[in-house]
């Protein structure tokens, strides 16, 4: 009988955890220095430990000359506006919810496939949809739907978090060309690097780097987590899961993630597990279940 390697499926189940506890540890971070501080130091971390990990494994090399502005384009996109938002939005967004928020990003990528690339949608798919939505309204008002009304969605985090999730599903969808033409870590190390560099021009704009000396333990804890953890090792793990791994069978790892997330609020942060949250956050799944169902 064929021996089942697990070293793909532990790395999946380590980078979705990860993932999960990336939005306390981000919160606990906020505690000491703003948003484009901690974007700042986590990327700067994590791109040293991606750096390593592709010159370790010889496949540094440099973007040919009509990939630049595509990955100047992914940088921006996928790192400096998307921890933008997420990082904003943490300030005021319980890390459970915005974990459940997050989760909907599969419907956008549904979404934008039937938009833009005349993808399918089957009444089966549709319904899953639907059935996501209302589990985040579920969700962001606590179990009271009525309460969500014009101008008004959650907490003031919580409009930023659904925009970071359209966000990603738009990355996500450029992000299928290049990953056709490079090296999982290398094309991520790019889209990084360019981020980054946007993200310290910002820093530097605004004077974010006297803000460093204000890291307590903690701080310093939750950036580490970021940098090297979520950032690094954890884009190293799920991109060789997904080589050896059908995505499928990859991508159903990610349901564990806003679990990961609600579970370490509770214990980190002292965040409530509530029954609307439990709710909401099993319609959700089941809604990108259905989404992602052939």
């Amino acid at each position: 009988m064929k021996k089942t390697n697990l070293l793909p499926y532990l790395e999946a189940a380590f980078a979705a955890s990860v993932w999960g506890a990336s939005f306390i540890a981000t919160k606990v971070a906020l505690r000491d220095v703003s948003p484009v501080t901690v974007v700042w130091l986590r990327f700067g971390m994590g791109l040293l430990v991606l750096g390593a990990a592709v010159a370790l494994r010889k496949q540094f090399a440099l973007p040919k000359k009509n990939e630049w502005g595509y990955f100047a384009l992914l940088g921006f996109l996928g790192i400096t506006f998307h921890q933008w938002l997420q990082s904003n939005a943490l300030e005021t967004s319980e890390a459970g919810t915005t974990a459940w928020i997050v989760a909907t990003t599969p419907v956008f990528m549904a979404l934008l496939g039937w938009l833009i690339l005349k993808e399918g949608l089957n009444l089966v798919k549709i319904f899953g949809i639907l059935l996501a939505f209302v589990g985040v309204l579920l969700v962001v008002s606590d179990g009271n739907p009525a309460s969500i009304r014009i101008g008004k969605f959650g907490a003031p985090g919580d409009s930023l978090i659904l925009v970071s999730a359209v966000n990603w599903a738009v990355v996500s969808t450029l992000s299928r060309r290049g990953l056709k033409t490079n090296e999982p870590a290398l094309f991520v190390f790019y889209m990084m690097t360019f981020g980054w560099l946007f993200t310290s021009v910002l820093a530097i704009a605004g004077g974010n780097f006297v803000e460093v000396p204000r890291l307590t333990f903690d701080g310093w804890l939750g950036i580490t987590f970021l940098g090297v953890f979520c950032s690094g090792l954890a884009y190293i793990a799920w991109y060789d899961a997904l080589q050896a791994l059908t995505t499928a069978s990859t991508g159903v790892f990610l349901y564990i993630e806003p679990l990961i997330a609600m579970v370490v609020a509770f214990f980190v942060l002292g965040e409530p597990i509530t029954v609307a949250a439990l709710a909401g956050g099993g319609i959700i799944l089941l809604g990108v279940w259905l989404v992602n169902k052939t």
